[in-house]
């Protein structure tokens, strides 16, 4: 990077300075008195750690993409090696982008900084932050908006070169569609679920080593620090990794016997493991179940009154927790929606209305309540010391319809969409293949 700095002072015709030698100083490395930098040192650029088809990937560039993760991870802490195992990811990470960026320049494609900075400005949006405030909480992190913006850059014109390089090249059958059809009718009613997993290879002789790195996996993650897929991106060595381990719904007959087994005695949200299995083990995480063609009640969508009460900086637990009573006790005074802003007022919490909130959507323990609950009634308040607490308020419910088979156009474009993802796989190889890639 300090190289590539100096060479554009130089085309820019940047002003050199003059190295002064002490008098009578004799270091032994033969440097002329007369010698001239070109172009100002700073010592916050730092050398880089990869240079990609002429493109420079700094230390600086990787550390801010850490920091990115971890913040966009709710700025969980991680350990050192962790740390490292996750810098060596985002490295590979930036080559990736790096490379997507150059092809994309290569079909002429350019992502313009007006759709960068409108896309930035909707992520803030996404945070509840101002621009500015978002550019300020990027670098109270380590991070930065440039980062930030570089990974939007690279995201915007991958999407492009995709639609115009090779969505216009996939064909979809309609006897490939009806095929599809004809076997999701056959299955209705048959239970299917949406599972993570980490796989870990091993060995007879690493085998019971392997079993315990397992086992501590899952403690860090039922510490529930980090999301699931944190785990997945630096530890799974399948490759659904860089896909956070989703394996998308799968019904019990396509999982090797040992998954099926355990998916089937799992409730949502557990985490399973860790399980022996032909080449190693592996850990699930049962994010959500369904039966085929089925009306599920989860599927009901909701109107809710969220009520949110506050906590002032410094709140303890225990005024939390007495706090919290107080809440409680007024929730039991809610007689239907119409009387949540009179509740809300007394026991100073905010009122916020959505009347699209799926039962699925919500977190396991509160779908569970939200299952049982009659219009017009709370749930019992939830949440911390430091997020405040929280009540819902049923106002309305629309129950699902009966199991509906999805329509030929819906079965078409999922099937596009896997095979773009696939050709954009195997293109993202061949980038790989054919890139000179130098590291510092």
């Amino acid at each position: 990077m300090l190289g590539m700095v100096a060479l554009a002072a130089v085309a820019a015709g940047a002003v050199a300075q003059t190295v002064q030698e002490a008098p009578g100083a004799d270091t032994g490395l033969n440097i002329p008195a007369d010698s001239q930098i070109f172009g100002k040192f700073d010592p916050n650029v730092r050398k880089p750690t990869a240079i990609v088809n002429d493109t420079v990937i700094t230390g600086t560039d990787v550390d801010q993409r850490v920091a990115l993760v971890l913040a966009a991870n709710n700025g969980g802490q991680v350990s050192q090696a962790d740390r490292d195992r996750l810098k060596l990811q985002v490295l590979r990470q930036l080559i990736d982008e790096t490379l997507e960026i150059q092809e994309a320049k290569s079909a002429e494609i350019t992502i313009t900084p007006d759709e960068i900075t409108q896309s930035y400005n909707r992520v803030a949006r996404n945070f509840n932050r101002t621009p500015q405030q978002m550019s300020d909480y990027l670098r109270q992190n380590g991070s930065s908006d440039r980062s930030l913006k570089r990974q939007i850059e690279g995201e915007l014109a991958w999407q492009r070169y995709l639609r115009r390089k090779v969505e216009p090249f996939v064909n979809i059958g309609d006897q490939e569609v009806k095929g599809i059809l004809d076997r999701l009718e056959a299955a209705k009613g048959t239970e299917e679920y949406n599972l993570r997993e980490i796989f870990l290879a091993a060995n007879d002789a690493n085998a019971a080593q392997v079993a315990e790195r397992a086992k501590g996996i899952i403690g860090e993650i039922q510490k529930a620090q980090q999301p699931f897929d944190f785990f997945a991106r630096q530890y799974s060595e399948a490759s659904t990794r860089s896909v956070g381990g989703d394996l998308g719904w799968v019904r019990a007959a396509v999982l090797p016997a040992e998954l099926a087994s355990a998916a089937q005695q799992m409730q949502v949200g557990q985490v399973a493991g860790p399980i022996p299995i032909p080449g190693g083990f592996s850990i699930l995480y049962l994010t959500d179940k369904r039966q085929v063609l089925t009306a599920d009640p989860r599927d009901a969508r909701l109107s809710l009154k969220q009520l949110t009460v506050h906590f002032p900086a410094g709140t303890t637990q225990a005024q939390a927790t007495q706090r919290a009573a107080a809440f409680a006790e007024g929730l039991k005074k809610i007689q239907g929606c119409g009387t949540v802003a009179k509740i809300a007022s007394g026991v100073g919490a905010e009122v916020v209305d959505n009347d699209t909130v799926r039962i699925r959507d919500l977190p396991p323990q509160l779908a569970d309540i939200m299952l049982q609950l009659q219009i017009g009634q709370a749930t019992p308040p939830f949440g911390s010391a430091e997020s405040g607490v929280r009540a819902l308020v049923l106002c309305g419910r629309d129950d699902p319809q009966s199991g509906q088979l999805p329509s030929s156009d819906q079965i078409q474009n999922q099937l596009q969409q896997q095979r773009v993802n696939l050709r954009a796989q195997q293109k993202l190889r061949d980038l790989r293949r054919d890139a000179v890639v130098e590291y510092r």
